[in-house]
């Protein structure tokens, strides 16, 4: 179940470097971190999944934004999916 976060760290990741990339924000790294909560009962699917975006570099919050919810919404297969059984929320974290 581990790999099933990675999996979605990895897809929504390439997305939102591909964005920043193609609205030529001069980010410098990129790292998401993701929790889940998983269901009582079997199968124990995950019922809510928290993902932390911490980006470095002088992206504008904005860009930032509208990459994450890009990705979350409309590119990310693996999240698409994950969302059929879990609520997806996530934080955007500048660092210096």
């Amino acid at each position: 179940m581990e790999l099933v976060l990675l999996a979605l760290c990895g897809c929504t990741s390439s997305d939102v470097v591909g964005i920043l990339r193609k609205k030529r924000e001069p980010f410098t790294g990129l790292e998401v971190r993701a929790e889940g909560e998983r269901a009582v009962g079997y199968p124990a699917v995950y019922t809510s999944i928290h993902l932390t975006y911490r980006v470095r570099g002088e992206v504008s919050k904005k860009s930032m934004e509208d990459a994450v919810r890009l990705s979350k919404e409309k590119y990310c297969s693996v999240s698409a999916m994950l969302e059929k059984t879990a609520k997806i929320t996530y934080t955007i974290e500048h660092v210096s």
